[in-house]
């Protein structure tokens, strides 16, 4: 990684400096207590489990690896010069984490394997109790629990009395041998598809069970030569400059055009996945199987190197008909036949309305999070909630995790959570906690844009809450940073005008 850190000046607080308390040390953990170092804030972050980073410590199956490209999957104060390609592999991803962790002298700040049981705002502070029975007060709380942490079991009859080695594709068991194995796959969203593409050659046989077929974009897993490498190294401009260029590309032209579904983008990426099935797939009885009923985009696009050449394998077999139950000794579909195998993976998916719970949140007047999230989880802007106060959330509810990078997200939400800070500490806000108002207002605009998506058109998936509407941000990615630099602080309680006045003035 480039040091972009040297001759910056951290400011040194005094004991009564506000404390914060960070809810996980995955990639938005970590980017929070980074930048609170910085500023001189007081701070710790609880973490479950031994070490640090998120999904991509908890996810280590074969095949795993970002679809974003790697350059910009990179903190932007920490770019890394050494990623082996274009978009890299999660072995590399969580050595990175770990190392930004260490160079900026995180791990005396964490408390590892000490899950946050519950936080209480009482007497204008929020009192953490962890399982392990610490407890202390702070000021603020941000939660950096991410998204795709929970895994999700599917809902099929006899699971349990499968004979062999079964798991979620997020609790990779790597003690059990997959050579020469016959292997179930249930679930073909990106992490199916990874792993197909992964064990195709290795196992004996490898049964995919399809729900839904996706649209999967072909790619070329590009490596970085050896000399261009050494040029990102010894040329910050030049590896600040790809950052820049890569980031424009993609939040500003792909990641907005897929929001609208009338932008035609969607349109240009359906026609090239068309023309690679109709190109790479010559069986055509399983290029109906794997084409899609539904718009491109509409689900999150899967990007693979290899999907085509694995389902042609001679030792995968792509299964559509349902699953009606386990057996002991393989999956049974609702033809009556029993798909025998030594292993089964479930790679279907992640709670995505988990967030931080089961963690108990409680904040005004007894209110708990499950009780304002009864219906479904929302945000004002994506970060804090009515009757949190001096609660914020990275990459939570209504956050882009559909079309930008999540690094990128955070950095930008992290620098609203800032603003809002400084506007407590220089008391044109008493607490910082949006009104019922402005969220429910923020809210309904979400809702009428989110009809609009791509993602609304008719499909089945993740971004979709219980109602239909799809939860990620549905506007654009200038609307977003604009949102996250210049907080609208007339949406908060309390907010005084003639502390404004003062401190743009001064």
């Amino acid at each position: 990684m480039s040091d972009q850190t040297e001759g910056n000046q951290v400011e040194h607080r005094s004991e009564t400096t506000p404390s914060f308390a960070i809810i996980g040390a995955g990639m938005s953990g970590i980017l929070a207590g980074i930048k609170l170092a910085e500023a001189g804030y007081g701070f710790t972050i609880f973490e479950k489990a031994d070490k640090v980073g998120g999904t991509w410590r908890e996810n280590t199956y074969p095949g795993i690896a970002c679809d974003v490209p790697s350059h910009i999957y990179s903190y932007s104060f920490a770019l890394n010069p050494d990623w082996s390609q274009f978009c890299s592999p999660g072995q590399e991803i969580q050595q990175y984490f770990e190392d930004v962790a260490d160079s900026y002298g995180l791990h005396p700040h964490i408390r590892f394997g000490d899950a946050v049981e519950s936080t209480v705002w009482e007497g204008g502070r929020w009192t953490l109790t962890t399982e392990a029975g610490f407890q202390q007060q702070f000021d603020w709380v941000i939660a950096a629990t991410g998204v795709l942490h929970h895994p999700k079991f599917p809902d099929i009859a006899g699971l349990d009395n499968f004979n062999g080695p079964s798991f979620h594709s997020a609790q990779w068991d790597h003690g059990v041998e997959l050579d020469g194995k016959a292997i179930a796959v249930i679930g073909t969203g990106s992490t199916g598809v990874q792993i197909t593409g992964a064990l195709a050659n290795r196992v004996k046989k490898l049964s995919l069970f399809q729900r839904t077929a996706q649209w999967v974009v072909p790619s070329e897993a590009t490596p970085y030569t050896d000399e261009q490498r050494e040029q990102f190294r010894t040329d910050a401009d030049l590896l600040s400059e790809l950052h820049q260029s890569l980031s424009q590309a993609f939040n500003e032209g792909f990641s907005t055009g897929i929001i609208d579904a009338s932008s035609g983008l969607a349109e240009g990426i359906e026609a090239q996945c068309r023309e690679a099935l109709e190109t790479l797939i010559a069986d055509p009885e399983l290029r109906e199987k794997i084409t899609p009923t539904y718009k491109a985009a509409c689900k999150r696009l899967v990007i693979s190197e290899n999907w085509y050449e694995a389902v042609q394998a001679p030792t995968v077999d792509v299964v559509v008909e349902p699953i009606e139950a386990i057996e002991p000794t393989g999956v049974r579909t609702v033809d009556g036949h029993v798909h025998e195998v030594d292993v089964l993976v479930l790679a279907t998916g992640f709670h995505v309305d988990a967030f931080m719970r089961p963690m108990q949140v409680v904040g005004q007047d007894g209110l708990t999070l499950d009780e304002q999230w009864a219906d479904w989880p929302s945000a004002y802007m994506a970060v804090c909630v009515p009757h949190f106060p001096n609660f914020f959330m990275l990459n939570g509810p209504n956050s882009p995790v559909g079309n930008f990078s999540l690094i990128q997200t955070a950095e930008l939400q992290f620098q609203f959570v800032m603003s809002v800070v400084a506007a407590v500490e220089d008391g044109r806000l008493p607490v910082a906690v949006p009104t019922t108002e402005a969220a429910r207002r923020f809210e309904e605009e979400r809702i009428a844009a989110a009809k609009n998506t791509v993602w609304a058109t008719g499909c089945r998936s993740w971004y979709l809450d219980k109602n239909g509407i799809p939860f990620a941000w549905p506007f654009s990615f200038e609307r977003f940073r604009d949102e996250m630099t210049t907080p609208r602080f007339v949406d908060f309680e309390g907010f005084s005008e003639t502390k404004q006045r003062d401190v743009v003035s001064g």
